[in-house]
């Protein structure tokens, strides 16, 4: 029976988590993981500070990111790398330049939901107030979680349908193609993240993750809150027949109430340290 686990797809506050990456890793040694990887939204500023607080509490840390992809009808497309060189300095740029097209979207959507606070005759948020609630990138989490503070909402999910999707701003996204080759040129693996919500139509799932294969794509989180014990089954199926990775993770971001847990996603999923051993076989691979 397998016992060693392991959480491949986390957040911080370096992106949209509520958690700093120190406390996210100590959270994993609380709950026995042996490795965990921070895959923070377009973001790396936070795996070198998890890799020292890795090192200091016996987890091991990968380096990781979720990017927000699209290819063609597939907007909002998330991929995930790993085991990529997190200080390579084209990397670095092409992530900083995200980055601020990020800031100022989530400044924007703060603006716009203090135009409809301040129409509902209510104290407009203190972008501020925000930003220290975020302690690093702000996220839309962040805004959802000052509504609560402020008495405007009883939960997250009030926050979205009251303000955060009314006030949204459109976001950004690497093209697929842009995106895998742009972690594979800092030495590191590509994995399509949550298949299920890019589409819940398996014939379609298969025909984009042929063509993801074409570009490169090197895996499949078959473990992912989307789906349950057959989907995953069934994404492992579709990963072997291509030969590729297979990871996963709780996605974690740390909402209130929420069910996920650091190294327990919906349905108490939980990923064998098999898929960490996966990982580096495909880096050595893809460098050598």
């Amino acid at each position: 029976m397998e016992t060693d686990y392991v959480d491949l797809h986390l957040h911080s506050t370096c992106s949209d988590g509520l958690f700093s990456p120190e406390k996210v890793v100590e959270m994993a040694k609380n709950v026995g993981l042996l490795a965990i990887a921070l895959a923070d939204h377009d973001n790396i500023s936070g795996i070198g500070r998890a890799m020292a607080a890795g090192a200091a509490s016996g987890i091991e840390v990968i380096a990781a990111v979720e990017l927000s992809s699209q290819w063609f009808q597939y907007t909002d497309m998330h991929l995930l790398g790993y085991g990529f060189d997190y200080q390579d300095p084209y990397l670095i740029r092409a992530l900083e330049e995200f980055q601020q097209f990020r800031a100022t979207r989530n400044r924007q959507i703060v603006e716009l939901v203090n135009l409809k606070l301040i129409a509902e005759n209510r104290q407009p948020l203190d972008p501020d107030g925000v930003r220290k609630l975020a302690g690093g990138t702000i996220g839309r989490p962040h805004i959802a979680l000052a509504l609560r503070q402020a008495g405007y909402v009883k939960n997250n999910d009030e926050a979205f349908d009251r303000y955060l999707v009314p006030c949204n701003v459109t976001k950004h996204y690497f093209p697929a193609d842009e995106a895998i080759k742009l972690i594979h040129g800092s030495g590191g693996i590509v994995v399509l993240a949550h298949p299920p919500y890019v589409s819940r139509d398996r014939r379609k799932l298969e025909a984009l993750v042929a063509e993801l294969v074409g570009l490169g794509l090197d895996g499949i989180e078959a473990y992912n809150n989307a789906s349950g014990l057959e989907d995953t089954d069934w994404l492992i199926k579709l990963a072997q027949r291509h030969d590729l990775v297979v990871t996963g993770g709780s996605d974690f971001h740390g909402d209130s109430g929420s069910v996920i847990a650091v190294g327990s996603g919906l349905r108490g999923i939980r990923v064998p340290y098999a898929c960490v051993d996966a990982i580096k076989a495909a880096v050595s691979a893809r460098r050598s």
